[in-house]
């Protein structure tokens, strides 16, 4: 088993003010932890995004015609590697900056703990974990809760 990424880039994107959203370093501590053991070398961008920009996303990649908080968009590598050649590129994640402060209002939660969390959601969903169906989201919600227990946060799920 690895011990997280020996070489970790997170690009932080803030397409909205910054005023409430947390810092870079913050964003690239939740991605190293979601990675903490998982792997080696890792590329991703992160985007924080405002209502217009998040629902178009969403819209035309989902079908789904209003902002959600994260969007996850894995890499595709190319075709024709060399063999034995890696690609560290995991992919993209779009965070929707209103949705998730809304949400944490109304879920009664800081809003750097559901950033947290929405953050390291996506990033497991980079890494190929779902939740489409009933025992793959309760592993993956496991998976989260152990996460961010490790780097201070309490279980997003509980009530």
């Amino acid at each position: 088993m690895t011990r997280g990424p020996t070489r970790l880039d997170v690009a932080i994107n803030y397409a909205v003010p910054r005023t409430g959203i947390p810092s870079a370093v913050s964003f690239r501590k939740w991605v190293a932890a979601a990675l903490e053991s998982r792997i080696r070398e890792a590329d991703l961008a992160i985007r924080i995004v405002g209502t217009k920009e998040g629902r178009a996303l969403n819209h035309h990649y989902r079908g789904k015609d209003y902002a959600t908080n994260v969007l996850s968009f894995p890499a595709e590598m190319p075709e024709g590697l060399p063999k034995g050649v890696k690609m560290p590129l995991l992919g993209d994640l779009v965070i929707c900056a209103p949705v998730v402060a809304r949400e944490a209002k109304e879920q009664k939660k800081a809003v750097a703990a559901h950033y947290a969390h929405l953050t390291v959601h996506g990033v497991l969903h980079l890494l190929g974990w779902d939740h489409a169906d009933e025992k793959e989201a309760v592993c993956m919600e496991q998976l989260e809760r152990e996460i961010l227990a490790s780097i201070g946060f309490d279980d997003p799920y509980q009530d």
